[in-house]
């Protein structure tokens, strides 16, 4: 028995060994732009390798401010995010409501076409979205990355699989006590997915966050870009100012960290118990 638990602990200890040496190659260029975005141009010229600053400065985010609209690409981001998140999580937990709760026709073939979405590559829909948009005069405006992103194929089956798990006859006993539809949605099935929720949430989050190819696509007017498309730009016209380029990128990176860390208790319990379903 000792020598199994010795073994055991050996085995432990190596495996925390390898995750941390993984975790900190994983974080390691994260930090340096963070470490970076507190240099100066000089600074990092004459000290290419050297990890921290030799003089701790704000000069970099004091020009990314100056040089670029940071403020309104911010702003136009979190504003398109929260539309996008708000309209996924209300549209996926009330498909998966139906198709996990109701019997209709075509139920499993309708199901399998939403999943068959899901391994179509969104470059062969860019072109076919960017008309819709045209004609539907959008373009150019926050509405042609809110309107396409307010549906999400993976948010659907994700809420469907953790409603299938609550119990029939919850929601039978709201049915008897004479509530309808909606008021089962409300008051009996969103209380018991809120993990599937967090889950949601914070990938739409990152995902719409970070994206770049439709702000690109659909967006023309430099107020109107959203950060990581402002940032290309940023970079683009003033290439050798790697101080605010790195200040800009870190201010990008720090609302999905906050995001992670105030919801990640809903975001891993959500994994986990997807992964056991």
């Amino acid at each position: 028995m000792k020598k199994r638990k010795n073994e055991y602990k050996t085995y432990h200890y190596v495996i925390i060994t390898g995750m941390t040496i993984f975790s900190i190659l994983m974080m390691f260029p994260m930090m340096w732009m963070v470490m970076t975005s507190f240099k100066s141009n000089a600074d990092i010229r004459k000290n290419r390798t050297k990890f921290f600053p030799t003089e701790w400065t704000l000069e970099g985010y004091q020009k990314a401010f100056e040089k670029a609209p940071i403020g309104h690409w911010f702003v136009n981001s979190v504003m398109i995010v929260a539309c996008i998140v708000a309209a996924v999580i209300l549209t996926s937990t009330l498909i998966g409501f139906v198709f996990a709760k109701y019997e209709f026709r075509f139920k499993k073939l309708l199901f399998v076409l939403l999943l068959a979405t899901m391994m179509v590559p969104p470059q062969v829909t860019m072109i076919p979205r960017y008309l819709m948009i045209q004609k539907l005069h959008l373009f150019n405006t926050a509405g042609a990355l809110i309107v396409p992103g307010i549906v999400s194929a993976f948010a659907i089956y994700l809420a469907k699989q953790f409603i299938a798990d609550i119990p029939d006859s919850l929601c039978e006993a709201a049915k008897i006590d004479g509530a309808g539809p909606l008021r089962i949605y409300w008051h009996v099935i969103l209380p018991n997915i809120k993990p599937a929720i967090g889950s949601i949430g914070i990938f739409t989050a990152m995902m719409n966050w970070n994206d770049y190819l439709n702000p690109l696509l659909m967006l023309n007017d430099i107020e109107k870009m959203t950060l990581p498309l402002g940032l290309v730009f940023f970079d683009s016209q003033r290439s050798t100012d790697l101080s605010a380029t790195m200040a800009a990128a870190t201010m990008i990176m720090i609302p999905m960290i906050i995001i992670f860390l105030l919801f990640q208790k809903q975001f891993i319990k959500g994994m986990t118990m997807s992964g056991i379903k």
